[in-house]
């Protein structure tokens, strides 16, 4: 039977990403969505601790202050319509109180520092070569925070730019921890506001830059924006929006990037821990014996798997396999 799509090769990686190191993810909204999925199969995952950014430049910035570890102050916020905010951080950090600010911001700081400096794969997902560039300080933006557009300057960075910022922070990332493997992957999310010919004009050039970064640096590359454009190349793949991904998409990236990332008995215990996270989340709706066998069931699995892998956390999934247990006896 003839294959009608295009199937894009994804390289498998000599090294590969288990329950038993952490990893660390950052980048634009499409690293969340696979990050997020990491998170909720157990992995020991940094995802984004700046928050989204899209741009290489600010993204680079965030790697440099993590491998510093150096704690952000007041001084590195901003005050803007009721809000703190720091320009280096998504607006998820943002909050009426400096304190709260800061703390939410130093505490995935510490996190990230202490995951990035024991990790043996970086993931950095670039979103877009357009960028705000403060007029004020000529800082580039790693969020606007709503901020009236008159303080920016919209500019696009060339391929030479990228490549530059980013091998000076791949040559301080090899000193901070010289087994680190970074991989670079191009987000497939179209980032239409900017005008269709302008995204191509910017993914263009984040795929030359990461071209470059392969090519000299011996960086890694896991190709989600082939995978999404040549390979499903269908508006059924994308959300709504039709920008957006959506769940099959997704889950078919997944697929790709296991394959490239996991060896065979990771990918087991990935299974056993979706079976587990999945069944937590059923409610049964009469308290009987089946119940409470479902329930030690689940039990004895999770104490199976601790016992192999005791990095994992499965205390809000046995919580719940308790409860039912627990009502079954009041029965």
């Amino acid at each position: 039977m003839e294959l009608f799509r295009t199937v894009v090769k994804c390289t498998v990686s000599p090294e590969k990403i288990g329950y038993g190191m952490p990893i660390v993810m950052i980048g634009s909204c499409f690293a969340e969505n696979l990050g997020a999925r990491l998170t909720q199969l157990k992995f020991n995952i940094s995802l984004n601790p700046f928050g989204i950014v899209y741009h290489p430049a600010p993204a680079a910035r965030n790697i440099e202050r993590i491998i510093t570890g150096k704690p952000y102050t007041i001084d590195d916020l901003q005050q803007y319509d009721g809000l703190w905010y720091s320009f280096d951080h998504h607006g998820r950090f943002s909050h009426t109180d400096a304190t709260v600010c800061l703390g939410q911001i130093n505490t995935e700081l510490l996190d990230a520092h202490d995951k990035l400096s024991r990790s043996k794969v970086l993931f950095v997902t670039f979103g877009s070569a357009w960028a705000y560039k403060l007029k004020k300080t000529g800082q580039i933006a790693a969020n606007c925070h709503k901020l009236p557009s008159s303080y920016f300057e919209r500019i696009i960075f060339d391929v030479n730019e990228i490549y530059s910022i980013w091998a000076a922070t791949v040559e301080k990332l090899r000193q901070f921890n010289p087994s680190i493997n970074i991989v670079f992957t191009v987000s497939p999310i179209r980032h239409l506001r900017d005008g269709a010919h302008e995204n191509q004009l910017s993914k263009s050039t984040l795929m030359l830059a990461v071209d470059r970064l392969n090519r000299e640096l011996n960086t890694g590359y896991f190709p989600a924006y082939e995978i999404v454009l040549d390979e499903l190349r269908d508006y059924r793949f994308y959300n709504e929006d039709m920008i957006h991904p959506n769940t099959v998409a997704i889950n078919y990236i997944w697929r790709r990037f296991c394959e490239s990332y996991m060896e065979e008995d990771t990918l087991q215990t990935v299974k056993t821990v979706e079976n587990i996270v999945k069944a937590s989340s059923h409610k049964p709706i009469h308290q009987n014996s089946g119940s409470r066998e479902f329930a030690a069931t689940y039990l004895e699995k999770i104490a199976a798997l601790k016992q192999q892998t005791p990095e994992l956390n499965f205390d809000e999934e046995r919580k719940q396999f308790e409860k039912i247990w627990v009502l079954c006896d009041e029965k």
